[in-house]
C-alpha cells in the first residue's frame, strides 16, 4: 500500500513503530521528497552565479536571552536576486534558525527542520533538548555535503534558549560546517560572506548584560560594517522600507521584532553613522 493506493488510506508505515525522526522516516519510505539526499550527475557543479545565495546572519546572547539577525539580501553573482528574502525563522517555541547559502536548498533544509523537531514532540511528547535539536540540524547539514561538494551548500546558524542552562547562559549559539560539524558559540557568531566584517564589527560592540535594545542596535552595526565591506550583504533600504529582520527568544519564547520597531532602530542606527561613518567606539 502507498500514499496514493486505495482512496488515499495510509499505508502500513504509517501504523509501524520506529524512530522519531521524519527524515529517517522519509530516507526509508519517500527518499526521493529529501532534497538533501540529491545529488548532481557525476562531473556536474553548480554553475557560479547562477543560484541565488543569501547572506549575512549572525547571533548574539544578551541579559534575557539570544538574539538572530540577517540582512535581506540574495544576490546569483554580481545580481542582486532578491532584496527581501528571510533568512531567519522559528524552529520552534524556543530555538531559531537563519542561513547563508543555497537559498533554494537553505528554505527546504528549514521547513524540514521544522517538521523534524514537530514529529518528535508529536512522537515522544516531549520536546527535544536544545542540545539534540543542534545534533539532529547537523545531521540533515551532513546529508547534504554531496550537493555541497558540487557548490550547492547551505551554513546555518542555530540559537534557542536553554532553560537547563545557568542563570546568564541560557540563550545559546550553534555554528556548523560543511561536513555537518557542531560548534557551540560563546557570546556571538555570524555566518555568510559578511561574516568577517559582521564578527569584528561584534567583537567591538559586544558586552555581557545587553538588554534587548542594546543588542538589536548592535547586530545592526554589525550588519551595516558588513554590508559596507562586502557587496553580497544588503544594508537598511530606508527608500524600499526594507530592514534586517531581528528576532530574540528568551523566556517567554521566540519574538520576532516588528517592522515598526526594526524601523525605528535602523533608522536610528544609519543617523548615528552620520556623524560617525566607521561605527562607535568600543565601550569602555
Amino acid at each position: 500500500m502507498t500514499w496514493n493506493e486505495n482512496g488515499g488510506r495510509l499505508g502500513e508505515e504509517f501504523f509501524t513503530p520506529g524512530s522519531s525522526s521524519f527524515t529517517e522516516f522519509l530516507a526509508a519510505h519517500r527518499p526521493e521528497l529529501l532534497s538533501t539526499r540529491r545529488v548532481l550527475p557525476d562531473g556536474v557543479v553548480a554553475a557560479p552565479g547562477q543560484v541565488p545565495h543569501g547572506t549575512t546572519v549572525l547571533a548574539l546572547t544578551f541579559r534575557d536571552g539570544v538574539l538572530l539577525a540577517g540582512d535581506r539580501r540574495a544576490t546569483m553573482g554580481n545580481l542582486i536576486a532578491q532584496r527581501d528574502l528571510e533568512k531567519v525563522h522559528p524552529a520552534d517555541d524556543y530555538s531559531a534558525v537563519a542561513f547563508a547559502g543555497t537559498v533554494g536548498l537553505a528554505v527546504d533544509m528549514v521547513k524540514l527542520y521544522q517538521v523534524e523537531l514537530t514529529h518528535f514532540e508529536k512522537i515522544e511528547g516531549t520536546a527535544m533538548t536544545l542540545n539534540a535539536k543542534a545534533r539532529r540540524l547537523a545531521g540533515m547539514i551532513r546529508q547534504n555535503l554531496g550537493q555541497a561538494m558540487q557548490g550547492l551548500a547551505v551554513v546555518p546558524l542555530l540559537t534557542g534558549y536553554d532553560p537547563l542552562a545557568p542563570d546568564g547562559e541560557r540563550g545559546r549559539i550553534f555554528s556548523f560546517d560543511l561536513a555537518g560539524g557542531l560548534y557551540e558559540k560563546t557570546d556571538f557568531h555570524a555566518e555568510g560572506s559578511g561574516s568577517p566584517y559582521a564578527r569584528g564589527a561584534l567583537k567591538k560592540l559586544f558586552h555581557r548584560g545587553m538588554d534587548r535594545r542594546e543588542a538589536a542596535l548592535a547586530a545592526l552595526q554589525a550588519l551595516w560594517d558588513a554590508a559596507d565591506d562586502d557587496s553580497a550583504t544588503g544594508g537598511p533600504d530606508i527608500n524600499r522600507r526594507i530592514f534586517p529582520i531581528v528576532s530574540v527568544i528568551t523566556e517567554d519564547g521566540f519574538e520576532r521584532l516588528t517592522e515598526p520597531e526594526t524601523e525605528e532602530l535602523s533608522r536610528e542606527m544609519v543617523e548615528q553613522r552620520r556623524g560617525r561613518p566607521d561605527g562607535p567606539n568600543a565601550t569602555a
